[in-house]
C-alpha cells in the first residue's frame, strides 16, 4: 500500500483539500474549501463511499505530501496592476488538480442518481454497489487474518496513526455493508408478503376444484347405470356373429394349408428356393401362432416345414460354396504350371501377377450371390454357412499349399542338385527315401525363394477370391441403397433376426425340435449376454447383421491365418539353415516373407502375430549366429595378430567414406538396395551347403559376396567409379576426415564387421536395437582383448612375439584411435532405425564404450612414456661408473660420454618410430612428458655427481649440451620460454654450474 500523508504536519495542500471534500460541500468556494480542508480529519475523507482507493491522488511512493503551489508572482505587484497573464503560472500548476476535482464531482453525482434509481425498483444493484465500494479481498471464501499474506494485504499499517485510519476505514466498510443489506431486505419484504397471499388464494381454489370433481364422478356413475342394461343385448349378438366368422375362417385356413403343402413340395423339388421360402414363412407363422391350435390333422405340420427348410438350406449352402470356391482349383493349376516352366530359367525380376476381378466380373459375381445370400438371410443360416465356408476355405488353403510343395519340390530339387557335384548329392534323383523336411532343407536359397514365391501367388489367388466374397456380402448387407433388391434384403434380415431369436428361445427352453437345419446345433449363439432391450426388432436386426458381418470377416481372417501357419512351418523347417546364410540370401527370404505378411494382412484386416513372431525369431537367430561367428573370428584374428602394419585396400577406404555420408544419402541407398532385393528374388546366386558361411578367415569373398558388396548400402555408392575389383588398389594409411591412420589386420577386419553390422541394422529395422547391442559387445571385446595382448603383453604368449615394442604400441594406438574416431558416425547411422524409447539407454552404452577406447589410447601413450622413463633410469644407474673415468688425468676424449650418446640414441629412435606412425598431436603430447622426465631425472643425477677436476667439468658440460641438443629437437607442445624450445630443469642446472660459459 502507498504511504499515507503525514498527519503530524497539521495541514494539507490546496489541491488535496479540493479533491477530498464530500459531495455536499463541493459547491463551496475555493477559499472556504481550503479553510475547511485544513481542519477536516483524515477519517472523514477516507469514509467517503463515492471515492475509490485508486482516486486517493495525494499518495506518492516517493514523498508523503505534495508541495503547495508557488504564489510568489502574486505578491510582487499591486492589486491594480494585476492582469490575467499574471495568473498563468498558478493556473498551470492547479489545472490538473482542478480537472480531477471536476471528474470526482461528476462521478459523485452519478453515484447519487444511481442510488436513487436502485431504491425505486432495482434492489439487486445495491448489493453490487456494495461490492464495488468494499475491496474484493474481504469477500474471498478463504479470507483469514491469521494467514500472513492476507493480514499484510488487509492491515498494511506501519504506524499507530495509520492503524487508526485503517480502523476507521474498516468501520466504514462495515457500515456500508450493513446499510445495503438493510436496503435489500426492505426492497424484498413486499414481494414476500405478496407471495404468501397468492399461496392462500391457491389453496382456496384447490378445495373448490376437489368438490367439483366429486360431483362429476357421481353424475358419471348414474349414466353408467342407465346405459348398461341396453348394451348387454348388443354384446351377446355381436359374440354370436364373431363365432360364426371364426368358424368360416378356420375352414378357409385348413384349405390354404393343404394347398401350400402341395406347392411347397413342388418348389423344393424344382430348386425354387425363393418361392419355397415364401410358403415356409407363411406356414411357420401359422405354426407359431394359435390359429391351428387344436386341429389334429396338422399335428405333423411343424416337422414337415422344418424338413423343407433343411432341404432349402442344403441347396443354398451348396450353391454358395460352389460360387465362392469353385475357381480356386483352376487358378492353382495355372500358377503351378507357370512356376514349373520358369523353374529352369533364371528370372530377371519379381512377377507382378494380379488376381483381381474387373468391374464386370465383380458385378456378375455379386448378382450371382445376391439371391443365395437373401435366402440364407431369411432362414437365419448365413452365419452358420459362413462358418462352414470358413472351415472349407481354410482346408482348401492348406491343401493348395500342400499340393504346391509336393509338385514343385521335385522340380526345384532337380535344379538344386544340378548345382552340386555328384559326390555331394544327398537325395536320389527321384527324391525317394527322404522326408519332406529333409527335401526342403536340401533346397538352395534361390530355390526356396522360388517355392515361397509360388506359394505366395497361390495364397494370394485364394485370399483375393475370399476377399471378393467378403466384399460382395458386405455390399449386400450395407450398401444396397437404391438397388432393386434393397427392400428384399431388409426384409430378409428382419426375418432372419426374428428366426435366430426364436431359435435361441427354443434352445434356452430345451425345445425338442428346431425349425431350421441340424447344423444350427453347432451354432454359437451371438445373442447371449444381450441387454433387456435387445429383443426389439431394430436391435435384433442390428445384432443379426453384426453376427453375419463378423462371420464374414472371420472367414477371410481364418484363411490368412492358415496361410500364415503353413508359411511359418516352411520357415521353421529351415530354421537351422537361415542363420548361416549370407545377409543378401537371408534378405531375399526375409523380404518376400514381409511382402507376404503385408499382402495377407491388408486383405484380412488383422495382424499376423504368429508369422511375425516366426520371422522375428529367425531374424534374431540370424543376427545371433552372425554375431557369434564374428566374435569367434575377431577373437581368432586378435590371437594371431602380430601387430605389423599392413596396406589398406580401397574397399576399406570406401567403407570409411560411406560412414561420413549424410543421413539423406544413407536413406537413398537403403531405398535403392531394398528395391534391388525385392526385384531379385530369383537372382540369388547358387551356393553349396558347405559354403553357407563366407570364408572370412581367408578374406576371400565368394561371387555372392561380391554381388552383395556391390549392393550394400554402407559403401556401394561411395566407391570410386574407376575401381573394377576390390583389393587391387591399396594405400599406406586409412584416411578418415582428412586424417590418416596406420592399420593392422585386426583393425581392418573389425571395420569390415562394423559395416556388416550397419547393413544388418538397416535391412532388419526391427532388430536395430539388438544390432547396437552387438556392436557395443564386439567393440568392448576388441578393446579389452587388445589391451590384454598389447599393454598386458599377452601377444607374447599367443602370437609368439618376443617383446612388445614401441612400434607395436604405436600401431595399437592408431587402431584404437581410428575406432574411437568412427564411433560417432557408426552411432549416427545405427540409431536411424532405433526406436526413440530405447535410444537413451543405448546412447549411454555406446558412449561408455567410446570412453573406454579413449582411456585405452591414453594408457598406451602413458606406457610409451613409462618405457622411456625405465630406459632413462637404467642409464642413470650406470652414470657413476662413467663419471669415475672423467676424473682421471689421462682422459682426453672430446666426445660426449656413453651415457649421453646411448640416452639420446634411444630418444631419437623413439621419436622416429612414433613420428612415422602416430599423429603429430599424440607425438607432441608423449614427448612433452618425455622432456619433463629427462629434465628432472638427468638434472637430478648430474647434481649428485662429485666433479673435482677441470676435465670432468668439461665432460659434464659436453654431456649436458649433447642431451639438451637432443631435447631441443623433440616435438613437444610445452614451451616454457618463447625463445628456447623444451626449456627445463637441465637448462637451469647448466646455468648454475657453468654460468656465462653455458650462455
Amino acid at each position: 500500500m502507498e504511504s499515507q500523508p503525514s498527519r503530524q504536519s497539521g495541514r494539507y495542500t490546496f489541491e488535496e483539500a479540493i479533491s477530498r471534500e464530500s459531495p455536499t460541500a463541493l459547491t463551496k468556494s475555493n477559499s472556504d474549501a481550503a479553510a475547511a480542508a485544513s481542519s477536516q480529519s483524515l477519517s472523514s475523507i477516507l469514509n467517503n463511499p463515492h471515492v475509490a482507493k485508486s482516486d486517493w491522488w495525494w499518495y506518492s511512493s516517493s514523498s508523503s505530501s505534495l508541495a503547495p503551489p508557488e504564489f510568489a508572482p502574486l505578491v510582487s505587484k499591486a492589486s491594480s496592476e494585476l492582469t490575467r497573464s499574471d495568473f498563468s503560472t498558478y493556473f498551470s500548476s492547479i489545472s490538473d488538480s482542478y480537472h480531477r476535482f471536476e471528474d470526482i464531482r461528476n462521478h459523485s453525482t452519478k453515484d447519487l442518481e444511481s442510488s436513487a434509481s436502485d431504491s425505486q425498483g432495482h434492489g439487486g444493484e445495491a448489493l453490487v454497489a456494495c461490492l464495488r465500494e468494499v475491496p474484493a479481498l474481504y469477500f474471498k471464501e478463504d479470507f483469514a487474518l491469521e494467514d500472513g499474506a492476507t493480514f499484510r494485504a488487509a492491515c498494511p499499517f506501519s504506524t499507530a496513526a495509520e492503524n487508526l485510519v485503517l480502523q476507521e476505514k474498516l468501520s466504514q466498510y462495515l457500515d456500508v455493508v450493513e446499510l445495503h443489506l438493510v436496503k435489500e431486505i426492505s426492497l424484498r419484504s413486499n414481494s414476500f408478503f405478496e407471495a404468501q397471499r397468492q399461496l392462500q388464494d391457491l389453496n382456496v381454489e384447490i378445495v373448490e376444484g376437489c368438490s367439483r370433481i366429486r360431483e362429476l364422478k357421481e353424475t358419471i356413475r348414474l349414466l353408467d347405470v342407465d346405459l348398461v342394461d341396453s348394451a348387454r343385448q348388443v354384446q351377446h349378438l355381436n359374440a354370436t356373429r364373431t363365432n360364426l366368422l371364426a368358424l368360416h375362417h378356420k375352414f378357409n385356413l385348413i384349405l390354404y394349408v393343404k394347398q401350400s403343402l402341395s406347392a411347397l413340395k413342388l418348389l423344393v423339388a424344382s430348386g425354387d428356393c425363393a418361392g419355397a421360402l415364401d410358403i415356409t414363412d407363411d406356414l411357420q407363422n401359422l405354426v407359431d401362432g394359435d390359429e391351428l391350435t387344436g386341429l389334429h390333422c396338422f399335428r405333423h405340420l411343424r416337422d414337415n416345414v422344418a424338413a423343407s427348410i433343411e432341404s432349402i438350406n442344403s441347396i443354398l449352402s451348396a450353391e454358395f460354396m460352389r460360387a465362392a470356391i469353385q475357381d480356386a482349383g483352376n487358378s492353382d493349376v495355372a500358377i503351378l504350371s507357370q512356376v514349373k516352366a520358369r523353374a529352369s530359367i533364371p528370372t530377371n525380376g519379381k512377377d507382378n501377377d494380379q488376381v483381381n476381378l474387373d468391374e464386370e466380373e465383380t458385378t456378375n459375381f455379386r448378382d450371382c450371390l445376391l439371391p443365395i445370400i437373401i435366402g440364407l438371410l431369411r432362414t437365419a443360416q448365413l452365419p452358420s454357412v459362413l462358418r462352414i465356408y470358413r472351415d472349407t476355405l481354410t482346408a482348401d488353403m492348406k491343401n493348395a499349399i500342400k499340393n504346391a510343395v509336393a509338385e514343385l519340390l521335385p522340380v526345384l530339387l532337380a535344379r538344386s542338385e544340378s548345382e552340386f557335384s555328384p559326390g555331394e548329392r544327398t537325395v536320389d534323383a527321384d527324391g525317394g527315401g527322404a522326408s519332406l523336411a529333409s527335401k526342403l532343407r536340401s533346397l538352395s536359397s534361390e530355390s526356396f525363394v522360388q517355392l515361397l514365391s509360388a506359394i505366395f501367388k497361390i495364397v494370394r489367388a485364394h485370399v483375393v477370391r475370399a476377399a471378393e466374397v467378403k466384399k460382395a456380402i458386405e455390399w449386400i448387407m450395407k450398401n444396397l441403397d437404391g438397388h432393386y433388391a434393397a427392400e428384399s434384403v431388409a426384409t430378409a434380415i428382419a426375418l432372419g433376426a426374428a428366426a435366430a431369436e426364436t431359435s435361441e428361445d427354443h434352445d434356452d427352453q430345451g425345445g425338442s425340435l428346431l425349425p431350421f437345419s441340424s447344423q444350427r446345433a453347432a451354432r454359437v449363439s451371438s445373442f447371449q449376454g444381450k441387454a433387456n432391450d435387445a429383443t426389439s426388432p431394430s436391435n435384433m436386426s442390428i445384432n443379426f447383421s453384426t453376427d453375419v458381418l463378423r462371420e464374414n470377416t472371420e472367414a477371410v481372417v481364418a484363411a490368412c491365418d492358415a496361410a500364415h501357419g503353413r508359411w511359418a512351418k516352411l520357415l521353421g523347417v529351415r530354421a537351422l539353415l537361415h542363420p548361416r546364410l549370407r545377409l543378401q540370401e537371408f534378405l531375399c527370404i526375409y523380404n518376400i516373407t514381409q511382402e507376404f505378411i503385408t499382402a495377407t494382412e491388408k486383405i484380412g484386416g488383422r495382424r499376423g502375430f504368429s508369422i511375425r513372431g516366426t520371422l522375428n525369431s529367425q531374424a534374431k537367430a540370424f543376427l545371433d549366429f552372425q554375431h557369434d561367428s564374428r566374435m569367434a573370428k575377431i577373437r581368432a584374428v586378435l590371437d594371431q595378430e602380430t601387430w605389423v602394419e599392413v596396406d589398406v585396400p580401397d574397399e576399406f577406404q570406401a567403407i570409411v567414406i560411406s560412414l561420413c555420408s549424410s543421413e539423406a544419402l544413407i536413406s537413398e541407398n537403403l531405398d535403392h538396395i531394398q528395391n534391388n532385393v525385392e526385384t531379385n528374388h530369383g537372382e540369388v546366386i547358387a551356393f553349396n551347403d558347405g559354403s553357407l558361411v563366407e570364408d572370412t578367415a581367408q578374406g576371400k569373398p565368394t561371387p555372392l559376396a561380391e554381388a552383395a558388396d556391390k549392393n550394400k548400402s554402407s559403401f556401394a555408392h561411395s566407391n570410386d567409379s574407376k575401381m573394377k575389383e576390390h583389393g587391387k588398389s591399396t594405400s599406406q594409411t586409412l584416411s578418415y576426415k582428412g586424417v590418416g591412420y596406420h592399420m593392422v589386420n585386426c583393425g581392418l577386419i573389425l571395420l569390415k564387421m562394423l559395416s556388416e553390422y550397419i547393413d544388418m541394422g538397416n535391412f532388419l529395422p526391427l532388430r536395430s536395437a539388438e544390432v547396437v547391442h552387438r556392436v557395443v559387445e564386439i567393440l568392448k571385446f576388441f578393446n579389452t582383448r587388445t589391451c590384454q595382448l598389447v599393454l598386458g603383453a599377452g601377444a607374447m604368449q599367443v602370437s609368439g612375439l618376443k617383446s612388445i615394442t614401441s612400434k607395436h604400441l604405436a600401431l595399437a594406438s592408431q587402431v584404437i584411435s581410428f575406432i574411437y574416431a568412427i564411433i560417432p558416425d557408426i552411432r549416427r547411422i545405427l540409431f536411424l532405425k532405433v526406436p526413440e524409447t530405447q535410444k537413451e539407454l543405448l546412447l549411454l552404452e555406446i558412449d561408455r564404450v567410446a570412453q573406454d577406447f579413449k582411456v585405452h589410447r591414453d594408457e598406451i601413450h602413458t606406457k610409451l612414456v613409462q618405457i622411456m622413463r625405465e630406459r632413462l633410469l637404467v642409464h642413470v644407474r650406470g652414470l657413476p661408473q662413467i663419471v669415475e673415468g672423467w676424473n682421471r688425468p689421462e682422459d682426453a676424449d672430446a666426445q660426449p660420454s656413453q651415457f649421453a650418446r646411448s640416452l639420446t640414441k634411444e630418444i631419437g629412435f623413439l621419436q622416429r618410430v612414433l613420428s612415422r606412425i602416430l599423429h603429430d598431436v599424440d607425438v607432441q603430447e608423449i614427448f612433452r612428458q618425455v622432456v619433463i622426465i629427462v629434465h628432472s631425472q638427468v638434472s637430478e643425477a648430474f647434481s649428485r655427481l662429485e666433479i673435482s677436476t677441470p676435465q670432468a667439468k668439461d665432460r659434464l658440460y659436453r654431456d649436458v649440451k649433447h642431451i639438451l641438443g637432443c631435447i631441443r629437437s623433440l616435438p613437444s607442445d610445452d614451451l616454457s620460454r618463447s625463445s628456447t624450445p623444451n626449456w627445463g630443469q637441465l637448462d637451469e642446472f647448466l646455468e648454475q654450474r657453468f654460468g656465462t660459459k653455458a650462455g
